[in-house]
């Protein structure tokens, strides 16, 4: 039942399939909305209905072509906000510029910080985030933020296959532990660590495994797959250091570069990713599989229009 004015969800051309989910789950209609460009590539806007009063909820995953898709969502606000919306809710399936959130040598920019600033400038009243790179970006805005959380969809994909088997979870790097325990609990299993050292962006080197992964099935969780160097490097270190089987999962499948070619090529069984980043067919290859967040979304979304709890959904 709603309670903050009638839901409307836009978006722009990120991940439309995504939010035609979300839309299916909450049974209405996407609002109709056309995201043009000028003939110099400038972004142009048109609403085609009225949102005065309305509860209205951007869905846009800022996901390659990150700057695009960024000044979408941005040129999105400014209108909705200029038409009197009732209340502006940004949706970030994917919250792009997340890895650059803390100076970590001289001269370094905080673009986390920086889209945060952006987005508060431009009207959103609210954020709802998918598994941050970092949690602390909660603390980037001065606005409301619901930070949900995938591993118990990623986790619920696993129940049938590590039925009867000697499985293990094992974070990448030292920085997953926290999501590597969340999704070991919801499965029951002990968890694995790698000490890793990474000499350069994209670039990992793995040098100690900490837990026993001798003879057993191993999955490996992370936030963010890019390249793809870090989690088929890692997987090639726990078969070398005798584990059995090796899976990979991860929320969200940026996939850039050399990413494809590494993870078909891998010793993971299967890659498993959510839908918060949309896969184009030439992205797409035998061991990948994807579930989807749009039930989680859809009733965050139902959750905040009811001005009721958004954490109990992960209790």
């Amino acid at each position: 039942m709603s309670k903050s004015g009638d839901i409307q969800v836009f978006t722009g051309n990120s991940n439309i399939k995504l939010v035609d989910d979300i839309c299916k789950e909450l049974g209405i209609k996407r609002a109709e909305c056309e995201v043009k460009t000028f003939s110099d590539g400038e972004i142009a806007i048109d609403i085609a209905e009225t949102v005065r009063g309305k509860d209205v909820y951007i869905v846009q995953s800022t996901s390659n072509p990150v700057n695009n898709n960024l000044m979408e969502t941005l040129i999105l606000l400014d209108a909705l906000k200029r038409a009197s919306a009732g209340r502006i809710n940004v949706v970030l399936p994917y919250y792009g510029y997340a890895r650059q959130d803390r100076k970590t040598k001289a001269r370094e920019p905080i673009t986390a910080k920086l889209v945060a600033d952006l987005l508060t400038v431009a009207g959103a009243n609210r954020v709802v985030a998918m598994d941050l790179h970092a949690g602390q970006i909660q603390g980037y805005f001065d606005i409301p933020v619901d930070h949900l959380n995938a591993v118990p969809t990623l986790a619920e994909y696993f129940e049938d296959i590590v039925k009867g088997e000697d499985f293990v979870v094992v974070s990448p790097d030292l920085g997953g532990v926290t999501r590597t325990r969340r999704f070991a609990n919801h499965l029951n299993l002990p968890i694995a660590i790698i000490e890793k050292r990474r000499p350069r962006p994209n670039v990992s080197e793995v040098m100690n495994i900490i837990g026993d992964i001798q003879d057993k099935n191993c999955i490996l969780i992370d936030d963010i797959v890019d390249t793809a160097g870090t989690i088929c490097q890692a997987a090639k270190a726990l078969q070398e250091r005798g584990a059995k089987k090796v899976y990979g999962c991860a929320t969200h499948g940026v996939l850039s570069g050399p990413a494809v070619e590494r993870l078909q090529n891998s010793v993971m069984e299967e890659f498993v990713i959510t839908d918060t980043i949309a896969i184009p067919e030439e992205k797409q290859f035998d061991k990948l599989h994807v579930v989807s967040v749009a039930h989680l979304l859809a009733e965050a979304i139902r959750r905040i229009n009811a001005n009721t709890s958004v954490s109990t959904m992960f209790k």
